[in-house]
């Protein structure tokens, strides 16, 4: 590459003979190549355009312009530059023809990557870990590296101490990582029988983003995702058999799921139906978050369409495809059941276990087993893909051993549907995608990194048990309880508290928050403890995270905390909640401390950190017995070499000769140049004044002793694995740890949440008692730290046996969709097992949660936004119960005003004669209050406050009547009369132009319809009122009008019932003008020409005239 590019230069300085002058030159003629003038460096940027003309997969050269007539130097240079890169071009084509002969490191190279075609290998060559041919531009690329032509490859490379880095830039990015090292040492190559050719190399760890954190310790998280879930997620589905009932219930196809963090060791599975647009499999996508896709080829467009669209660029979520064809007829279940087969015969004969915990072991694999046949079908043909997938990253054993199934949904929790994940923004916000602004950063007071995980999981599944909701809340009235103690430094505690708890401890708080942050400032144990039981973690990193377990143990001990059976005589000053009883006993078992103790006193601490594992055992009590003799081979040969500098020093005849070591080089004896020693001595260096000898037995000493070490490492690195297997047996219970700790730190961050924003405790009904949510003075959690004391708390009254369905009205801006998402928060907290932002707070709890809220189109999936609406209301009536809150806005607006209004009037419909659910449907249409009148005491109608005041602006179509519009944002009831859109238009700074035509249109169009309708009343008080008070009425009268009334109008004239002899005396009595106005109207509100809010104002308008008569008659 250097040469071609010094080419390039000398070429363009050299004069260039005419090729008309020039004689074609014979075969046989020699070139005399150019001398060269002087040499340069290509940028980055030309770099990459050489690269792009040297790319075999084009013929085409890029396109110069054409030379003028007189060439400016730079135009020459560029002339000259991009002629040497067709030569360059012809070679490269040429290569594929040619053999190379590669070196032997080329050849393990082309070998590695046959082998693992679809891996971005890193080689380990000396002090470098090396990148070849499109491994080395990718890496290049991302890592913004140099990359260069050697030999027959371009490379690239990273020093060996920064693996840790380039390996998660590369996983971040995407990519499949693989490390391979070197298998043996110079030692051992030098006594083997591969003396003469390269160092044996091997693949020794495999990295996507989904296995990162369970490989090998990587060192910190720079790059990574540390903080969240890392799912591997697996797809799998069937068309459903039979299509005519598929058809009828929606259903199209048959997914089954399984997502496994690697990591943690979290295994959740489900098979469900779904729907056309997979609303099912999108919530399970949006609430696992997954950094992996391994999904089945071929899938249908629909479900592929979904799972490339969350997947896409910007996400750098990798997907990897592979085929179920040999897991059909059982032949998934057979699989499975093989592998766990294997891997306990393995770990029973490799490892020497103690008898219990062999049973132990051979225990819960057989449940294991049990677990996975009572799966569904296609979760088991998910799980079998996901194991032959782990097997080629060595982590299968966890799906086997140490993995905690669950189900994606169950009986204790609710799954929040994706579009409640979305439009609630639980996980994230809508504006930019980050987690600020969510209902989790709000919530989240955690400390540690597996705590957070947790109330990740707590937040998007709330619990539907309400004896677990309850435990929540009596352990965080506890621990609040106990920091309210402690600020007050009063000297007497609570007496009694909302949750029953009759006394408190003021350690409480003291002992579990000096844990969490001692945790917090210690790595993940949670991820060191699955990397332990994946025998990937470093000895340093073991004792990190045996030693936090210690600690924390000892700690949480000094709350004495008794057992379950000893609770009946509690005294005061002990832990009265059950949940934190357990999670307490869980840390400070004596299994947990009593093993910690145990394992910390056979490691040596020093020797870990300083990563000796020479050194790393205690072989005091007779334990690691090869360790201890090969340490003693290694004595042995330093003994040798200290016998052999006494030798020396009685045959040179000086007594303070010692062995002394120069640039690495070890053992050298240093003498004057006027000493004379044996010829068989090697002269390694020498100075003015001295000359470095190493004697042939000192030569042959070196190299037993080097051999001895290299033995010595090995022995430790297969006692150190074996330490790890035989750990194996404890993990569940220190997984069980873990899982307690990260429970005391989730309860600690809601405690810590109630008391830092004055949230009170929700109450919850008994089951058998009716649905209801009885909120006073509620806040949204979320607008309320934004606004601080500004914001405008309502009260929300629902009960399944009086009014449980609110229908809101109001002005544009006016705080409607606050109001229902803030009923909606507040039920997802209290259900988490928080305290919630209200006065009080009283309900019931709810089986699902459900919202069609915002306009949005889904163009990946060819869904216009009208469909969009509609899909989502479909799985709000397929899915909600009589024990469901659901939340519905402005529903119909992306289509016409009739469709709209007739879809929302009769979705509410639905929900309230069908369903009786909890129901909060916001919209701008004033006919969809009617519906009170078929439901009442079931439905109220309500709006959000404001006053008005008004304003004359004049403009350029003339004097334009304006309103200045102030939110109140209290709900009151009523129903709003106008939406005021044009304050909404001012606000996003429509052109006075465009906003001044618009109220000039709306004003002449409100004039043509109040005429209109006086009109039509005229002709109606002239024409038909007598029929209404038994007069003769004749039918032909309506020919004779002069108004264009249509048929429908006539019908609806003379199919209008006649009022009762009652009604009409009555009426009869008052001012006949007064009735005469009434009865107007309210034959105007029959009239179909009419628009649904011109026929409600006429209703309005009569009933307020009807109830000025009963007032006068009351008078």
């Amino acid at each position: 590459m250097g040469k071609q590019k010094q080419q390039i230069i000398s070429r363009f300085f050299s004069t260039k003979p005419k090729q008309e002058q020039q004689p074609q030159p014979t075969t046989n003629a020699t070139v005399t190549p150019p001398k060269i003038s002087t040499t340069a460096t290509f940028s980055p940027s030309k770099r990459l355009r050489a690269t792009q003309l040297t790319s075999p997969q084009t013929n085409k050269l890029p396109k110069l312009d054409k030379p003028s007539l007189n060439p400016t130097l730079h135009e020459k240079f560029l002339n000259r530059l991009f002629e040497i890169d067709q030569e360059s071009l012809e070679i490269s084509k040429n290569a594929s023809k040619c053999s190379f002969k590669y070196t032997p490191l080329e050849e393990q190279v082309v070998e590695l990557k046959k082998k693992y075609p679809d891996v971005l290998l890193m080689i380990e060559v000396g002090y470098k870990y090396r990148f070849f041919g499109e491994d080395a531009e990718n890496a290049a690329r991302v890592l913004g590296i140099f990359a260069h032509m050697d030999h027959s490859f371009l490379t690239a490379s990273v020093p060996t101490f920064r693996l840790n880095v380039h390996v998660r830039r590369l996983v971040s990015e995407g990519y499949k990582v693989g490390v391979v090292k070197q298998t043996e040492t110079a030692a051992i190559k030098a006594h083997g029988g591969n003396k003469l050719g390269p160092f044996s190399r091997g693949l020794s760890a495999l990295y996507t983003k989904a296995t990162l954190e369970a490989g090998e310790n990587l060192g910190g998280g720079e790059e990574g995702c540390g903080q969240c879930n890392n799912y591997l997620v697996c797809v799998v589905e069937n068309k459903v058999k039979n299509v005519e009932q598929g058809m009828r219930s929606g259903v199209d196809v048959k997914i089954g799921v399984v997502g496994v963090e690697v990591s943690t060791g979290d295994v959740v599975f489900g098979e469900f139906d779904d729907n056309f647009m997979r609303a099912s499999l999108e919530a399970v996508i949006l609430n696992l978050s997954p950094a992996e896709l391994l999904i089945e080829e071929p899938l249908s467009k629909q479900t592929e369409k979904l799972l490339l669209a969350y997947a896409g660029p910007a996400s750098h979520v990798r997907v990897e495809r592979t085929s179920r064809a040999c897991f059909y007829n059982g032949g998934a279940l057979a699989q499975i059941t093989s592998v766990y087969q294997n891997i306990s015969e393995s770990s029973s004969s490799e490892v020497h276990q103690e008898e219990d915990g062999l049973l132990m072991d051979r225990g819960s694999s057989h449940l294991a087993i049990q677990g996975i046949m009572a799966m569904p079908d296609m979760a088991v043909e998910a799980l079998a893909l996901i194991i032959r997938h782990l097997k080629q990253f060595g982590l299968e054993k966890m799906l086997c051993l140490g993995a905690s199934f669950r189900p994606l949904s169950g009986n204790m929790e609710i799954t929040l549907s994706a579009n409640a994940l979305q439009q609630l923004e639980v996980l994230k916000n809508n504006s930019d995608g980050t987690e600020s602004g969510s209902l989790l950063a709000c919530m989240n007071n955690t400390i540690t990194i597996f705590g957070s995980r947790l109330l990740r999981h707590w937040v998007t599944h709330p619990l539907r048990d309400q004896e677990m909701i309850i435990s929540r809340l009596d352990a965080v009235s506890e621990i609040a309880e106990s920091m309210a103690f402690i600020e007050s430094s009063l000297s007497s505690a609570f007496d009694e508290g909302e949750s029953g708890v009759t006394s408190v401890q003021p350690e409480l708080h003291q002992s579990i928050s000096s844990v969490l942050i001692s945790l917090g400032r210690s790595p993940d144990i949670q991820r060191g403890l699955t990397r332990i039981f994946h025998q990937t973690a470093t000895a340093s990193e073991f004792i990190a995270v045996i030693q936090a377990f210690l600690i924390a143990g000892k700690q949480l001990q000094n709350l004495c905390v008794e057992n379950e059976c000893n609770t009946k005589n509690v005294t005061a000053g002990t832990v009265r909640s059950k949940l934190l009883r357990k999670s307490i006993l869980a840390v400070t078992s004596s299994g947990v401390i009593d093993t910690s103790a145990k394992i910390l006193s056979t490691l040596n601490k020093e020797a870990a950190d300083q990563r000796d594992h020479h050194n790393l055992f205690n072989v005091s009590d007779g334990k690691f017995a090869e360790v201890a003799e090969a340490r003693m081979k290694v004595e042995v040969a330093n003994e040798k070499l200290d016998l052999l500098i006494s030798e020396y020093r009685k045959q040179l005849n000086i007594r303070s000769l010692e062995f002394t070591s120069v640039s690495g080089v070890t053992h050298l004896i240093e003498l004057p140049p006027s000493v004379r020693v044996p010829n068989s001595w090697v002269r390694v260096n020498s100075t003015k004044k001295t000359i470095r000898y190493h004697p042939p037995e000192v030569l042959a000493a070196l190299d037993q002793l080097s051999l001895a070490n290299e033995k010595l490492t090995l022995i430790c690195r297969a006692a150190w694995n074996n330490f790890l297997k035989e750990f194996g047996v404890h993990f569940p219970e220190f997984q069980a740890a873990v899982q307690a700790l990260a429970t005391l730190d989730c309860l600690h961050s809601l405690a810590v949440l109630s008391r830092n924003k004055n949230y009170v405790r929700p109450d919850f009904v008994c089951n058998d008692e009716p649905v209801q949510i009885d909120i006073c003075s509620g806040r949204h959690p979320i607008m309320e730290t934004i606004l601080q004391d500004n914001f405008v708390p309502n009260d929300t009254n629902l009960h399944a046996e009086r009014e449980y369905c609110q229908i809101v009205t109001g002005p544009n801006m006016g705080g409607k969709s606050c109001y229902i998402r803030q009923v909606a928060l507040i039920t997802i907290m209290a259900q988490v097992g928080s305290f919630v932002p209200a006065s009080s707070a009283r309900l019931h709890v709810v089986d699902g949660i459900f919202t069609r809220m915002g306009a949005s189109d889904n163009i990946h999936q060819g869904m216009s936004t009208f469909l969009e609406e509609l899909s989502e209301a479909s799985y709000i009536l397929k899915n909600c119960t009589n024990s469901s809150l659901v939340i519905i806005d402005e529903l119909g607006r992306g289509t016409s005003t009739h469709d709209g209004v007739a879809i929302a009037y009769a979705t509410l419909q639905y929900l309230l004669e069908q369903k009786r659910c909890m129901v909060l449907f916001v919209t701008h249409y004033p006919k969809i209050a009617d519906i009170k009148k078929e439901f009442p005491g079931s439905v109220g109608t309500y709006h959000v406050s404001y006053l008005t005041s008004e304003i004359q602006n004049g403009s350029e179509n003339g004097t334009v009547n304006d309103e200045d519009v102030t939110y109140l944002y209290k709900l009151v009831p009523g129903v709003a009369e106008r939406s005021f859109g044009f304050k909404v238009a001012k606000l996003a700074q429509l052109p006075s132009s465009v906003t001044d035509l618009a109220m000039v249109m709306a004003t002449a169009l409100e004039e043509a319809i109040a005429k209109r309708r006086e009109n039509i009343l005229q002709i109606q008080h002239s024409k038909r009122l007598p029929s209404y008070f038994g007069h003769k009425a004749k039918n032909h009268a309506h020919e004779d009008c002069d108004c264009n009334c249509d048929s429908s109008y006539n019908y609806t004239v003379k199919s209008m019932p006649k009022f009762s002899n009652d009604f009409e005396e009555t009426f009869l009595t008052f001012n006949s003008k007064l009735l005469r106005e009434i009865l107007q109207n309210l034959n105007s509100a029959l009239v179909d020409k009419f628009y649904e809010g011109e026929r409600f104002t006429f209703l309005m308008h009569a009933r307020r005239l009807a109830l000025g008569c009963l007032n006068l008659q009351v008078t």
